[in-house]
């Protein structure tokens, strides 16, 4: 009965998991560039379980020796492993304002790389985005909405002298006479950056550094100016995905409910002493 108690308890914190990242996904539907993230559901690995009995041997001196007879597989339980970014490309949409830039990706020699803007936190830390709703800060500097430096090739921020600029579809910023080439960075496979908050991506500790996209053999992009990259989150499929994982925490919550009386009944009514 305890075995069949925590099975549906995990059941329950599994969902509870996937609709916290589901309403994340539903908050950040506005934000550009932003990636959905995923929540798939794994088992708890399965058990064997097996019944013990003693079996009567026919010669009465001989003693008694223990088998075991299999009675089948049981699940253990369920849990979300890991929030896994979808890193899809998204609709783009236009701003008409000359700061916005958008990472269009064509192909890639790896089925699921990304092409990011690298950008430098506040502690001097080098991050990447996809979001590209820049802006000029008081000292001319090319900055995210949330006040960190856009990188060039070299790895130093972007000095606009707060004059107007354009750029070109391969990422590089004209601003008077000087051309300024866009850091931008390719991921073979961005499942090695793990969200920083503040629509930021970092490298796991072990990750080897992100690749030149410019340099990498058979990738195509380019970079439209005056456009915004949408989130690539659904409002109606994932409003649909929210309402599944409530119905399933739900039915998981009445098993644990029957769970409970049933162990009631049997502390409190079957085992009282009369």
């Amino acid at each position: 009965m305890l075995r069949g108690f925590y099975t549906a308890a995990s059941g329950m914190m599994a969902q509870q998991r996937r609709q916290e990242v589901l309403s994340n996904n539903m908050t950040n539907a506005q934000t550009p560039g932003y990636k959905q993230d995923q929540a798939p559901l794994r088992a708890f690995p399965e058990l064997l379980i097996q019944r013990m009995e003693n079996r009567e041997l026919p010669t009465q001196n001989e003693t008694n020796i223990p088998t075991r007879t299999e009675i089948g597989s049981i699940n253990t339980g369920t849990y979300v492993h890991e929030a896994i970014p979808d890193f899809s490309q998204s609709s783009l949409r236009e701003t008409g304002v000359s700061t916005d830039m958008a990472i269009v990706q064509g192909e890639t020699p790896d089925e699921n790389g990304a092409v990011f803007f690298s950008v430098q936190n506040g502690e001097g830390e080098e991050r990447y985005t996809r979001n590209g709703n820049f802006t000029v800060d008081g000292e001319g500097f090319l900055t995210t909405n949330h006040g960190f430096y856009v990188l060039d090739n070299e790895g130093n921020p972007i000095q606009t002298d707060g004059q107007e600029f354009d750029v070109t579809e391969n990422g590089v910023l004209n601003v008077g006479e000087e051309a300024i080439p866009l850091d931008l960075a390719y991921s073979a496979d961005p499942n090695e950056l793990t969200k920083n908050g503040q629509d930021v991506y970092e490298l796991d500790g072990d990750a080897d550094p992100l690749a030149d996209a410019r340099a990498t053999a058979g990738l195509q992009f380019n970079i439209q100016q005056n456009h915004l990259e949408n989130s690539n989150v659904d409002p109606a499929q994932t409003m649909v995905q929210m309402m599944q994982a409530y119905r399933a925490f739900e039915s998981s919550q009445k098993a644990v409910q029957a769970y409970d009386q049933s162990m009631d009944k049997a502390v409190n009514q079957i085992a009282r002493l009369r």
